[in-house]
């Protein structure tokens, strides 16, 4: 599963640079696939869709940091338990229940970021 960002955020800004996919963004920022990844120009993403992973996407939180759930891979393959979630002092970044994935889905989707 990816994590989100509950609103019990207080912006404090632990989380953000513990994300080994650049998955998290502060408020109100545009993000991209390829920030922080070995992504570049259009490539597929794990369901087939073309994307231009350098294309801008909107914020999803104009108050709150949030995590992009395809870019989150629960830190599968860099470390034993999410970055985010052990930072964080008001245990705000929790399981996102809209996003659920098995850790081969999760592992699958850190070496379509990253490459082998």
């Amino acid at each position: 599963m990816a994590l989100i960002i509950t609103d019990d955020c207080i912006n404090c800004d632990a989380c953000i640079s513990k994300c080994p996919n650049n998955a998290i963004q502060e408020p109100d920022e545009e993000w991209t696939f390829s920030d922080g990844t070995t992504l570049r120009g259009l490539v597929k993403s794990l369901t087939g869709q073309e994307l231009d992973a350098d294309a801008k996407n909107g914020p999803l939180s104009d108050e709150f940091y949030f995590i992009v759930a395809d870019k989150c891979t629960e830190c599968q393959g860099f470390h034993e338990k999410p970055q985010c979630a052990s930072v964080c002092p008001v245990d705000c970044c929790v399981v996102d229940v809209n996003h659920e994935e098995t850790v081969e889905q999760l592992l699958e989707k850190k070496i379509w970021l990253h490459g082998a």
